[in-house]
Formats: C-alpha cells, structure tokens, sequence
C-alpha cells in the first residue's frame, strides 16, 4: 500500500502566524525552486467536466492514480479557490510527475 505523501515531505518549516505556530512548505527550499520545477516541466492541456468540476482531488486520481497530489494541480494552474476558478469547460493543465518526484 502506498504512503500518504503529504507537501510536508519536501520541506517545512514552522512560523508564528497570530499567535500560534503554523506549518508551512512556503519558504523552503522545495517552495523556492517550484516555480522552477514547474517552469520546467511538461504537461497536457485539457478541459475541466462538469463531473470533476471543483474536484482537484478527482483530476489528481484520475491523471496520477492518487488523489494526494490535488494542490499540485492548483498550484501549478494557479488556482487557489477551487470552488470558483475550477469550473466546468475551464481549461486546465495536467504536468507530469517525472521531474517533480525526482526532487
């Protein structure tokens, strides 16, 4: 069976953030060189259906046959509010997970 790979796993690091401690991956190394990553990378180009609209999760299954890898998806499309930028009939770009799991 396979491990839940969380963001985490690429780096995280721990900030204050109103008084509690948060974790984020935003500031380390894995963040710094994503754009990178995705600048780099390849990917294909299709359309969002109304079955899978608002589902990152379900494109993420679908392509990558684990849900887990939703946020890369939305990063990498630019999307950060899936309940109105990922709608049916939007185009939207699936990058392959060559480069990005050799990291």
């Amino acid at each position: 069976m396979d491990r839940y790979i969380s963001r985490y796993d690429f780096g995280s690091t721990t900030i204050k953030h109103k008084g509690k401690e948060v974790v984020t991956s935003i500031n380390t190394g894995f963040f710094d060189n994503f754009k990178e990553v995705v600048e780099n990378d390849s990917f294909a180009l299709g359309t969002v259906k109304q079955y899978i609209q608002h589902r990152p999760d379900t494109i993420s299954d679908i392509f990558y046959d684990n849900s887990t890898y939703w946020w890369y998806l939305l990063l990498y499309n630019n999307i950060s509010d899936p309940f109105n930028e990922l709608n049916a009939s939007d185009p939207f770009l699936i990058p392959t997970l060559n480069d990005f799991l050799q990291r």
